[in-house]
């Protein structure tokens, strides 16, 4: 389900994130610079990190035969 996306959002938030932080104090550039770049470089981060992101999750799941939990009344 959400798998996927959970681990995206941390990845992509984390490089975003630190490249943001990183720009802010090494140059010191408005804040419309900040939106102008970092917006649309989270959207392309993320949306290039899903595909492979699900790739992997499903690759481990098939690896480790991973199925849908069971209760037996």
């Amino acid at each position: 389900g959400d798998g996927p996306a959970v681990f995206v959002m941390l990845i992509g938030g984390f490089i975003v994130a630190f490249a943001a932080l990183f720009t802010e104090i090494a140059y010191r550039p408005p804040v419309w610079v900040h939106l102008v770049v970092f917006l649309p470089l989270t959207v392309v981060v993320c949306m290039g990190l899903l595909r492979p992101m699900k790739g992997v999750l499903l690759a481990a799941q098939f690896a480790n035969r991973a199925g849908e939990t069971r209760h037996e009344d």
